[in-house]
């Protein structure tokens, strides 16, 4: 079981002040009482740093940290986007991406022998290579070798003028027991169902006699025959990535995939407006726009967004001030990380005593 404490620093000199055993609002405020000179709190949006904040140092500004409401913010807008999964399905093509060509298979010799066959286009590339090492100067023993084949598969190779020699009348365009069932083959497979045993079981009783494995080596041709590329529409998670971040970082395909969306979805073409104009507000000090914001956000349906309105809306003055003040807890961050690597050098057993006395004498 996690227990988590509370490290107070001084964000002026960027320098630990206290660690505190717990986050227990009542422990925070009673040590704010002990300082009355504090005069602004920066903290994140947890509620018992805002109650223990309020109670110890009524007197002082609370601060919501930046990085904690843009933190929010993704975590909304990607709740908003799972909401309208289906309307993800839109997507753009790729800007200047032709569709690819079906490979072609140049052939001048007329040869009968099949493309796309593991047998004839493997013997294809073997015989290839031992006619090009002859042409090297190496020997048929150092081409066994090097090839890892045996001297008579080295003779046949290098004996055979061309590849259909070693082919021994196989494929010679006989008719095949499969050839009458191709089109019911291939309506299955157009329909989806790419299991070849069982369409196998389906046109035996149709009265094919042939094999399972001429079946297996038809499907098995059509999976490796080129075929138009569909995309899987973006996760919520991308969507939401492309609406946080700045318009003009996004790629021209990011872009047009977005746009696609948008125009297809009216409430996320919404939510990206209400997210831009929030991320405006965060990097620029505009808090005073924050009541607009909160007015425009609970008049469209975006139930996501709107939780995250409420919160805000509770939160309203911490978080115009970390809006509009210069303010924030970023340093705590970083000494939340130097006091998890102090743990570490004492192999996670060190007491809170030992821990607090390190942080405070280290700083």
């Amino acid at each position: 079981m996690r227990h988590y404490g509370t490290v107070l620093v001084d964000v002026e000199s960027r320098r630990p002040l206290d660690l505190l055993p717990d986050r227990e609002a009542s422990s925070l405020a009673a040590w704010l009482a002990g300082r009355p000179g504090v005069e602004v709190v920066c903290r994140d949006r947890a509620p018992f740093f805002a109650e223990g904040a309020t109670a110890g140092a009524p007197q002082a500004v609370q601060v919501a940290d930046r990085w904690h409401l843009g933190h929010n913010l993704s975590e909304a807008a990607e709740r908003c986007v799972a909401d309208h999964r289906r309307c993800l399905h839109v997507l753009a093509p790729d800007p200047a991406q032709p569709a690819p060509e079906p490979q072609k298979f140049e052939d001048p010799s007329g040869s009968p022998w099949p493309r796309g066959h593991r047998f004839a286009d493997r013997t294809r590339v073997n015989h290839a290579t031992v006619h090009e090492l002859l042409a090297a100067g190496l020997s048929r023993r150092a081409i066994g070798r090097q090839l890892r084949m045996t001297s008579r598969t080295v003779k046949l190779l290098a004996d055979a003028a061309t590849p259909e020699d070693l082919f021994q009348g196989q494929w010679q365009g006989r008719p095949s027991k499969l050839d009458a069932f191709k089109p019911y083959l291939d309506d299955r497979w157009n329909q989806g169902c790419t299991n070849a045993w069982r369409v196998w079981e389906e046109i035996v009783p149709l009265g094919y006699q042939g094999s399972y494995q001429r079946v297996r080596a038809h499907f098995r041709e059509k999976r490796l025959s080129p075929r138009p590329v569909t995309a899987r529409p973006p996760s919520p998670r991308v969507v939401a990535g492309r609406i946080l971040r700045r318009p003009e970082t996004l790629t021209e395909t990011e872009h047009l995939r977005l746009k696609a969306v948008l125009v297809h979805c009216p409430e996320l073409d919404a939510l990206t407006g209400h997210v831009r104009s929030f991320g405006q507000m965060l990097t620029e000090p505009q808090g005073e726009r924050l009541p607009q914001w909160l007015d425009a956000v609970r008049r469209d349906n975006l139930p996501g967004l709107h939780t995250l309105a409420a919160g805000i809306d509770r939160d309203r003055d911490a978080v115009i001030a970390g809006l509009t003040l210069p303010w924030s807890s970023g340093v705590v961050e970083g000494h939340v990380n130097r006091i998890k690597m102090l743990k570490r050098q004492m192999f996670d057993r060190a007491g809170f005593r030992l821990l607090r006395k390190r942080v405070l004498l280290y700083s």
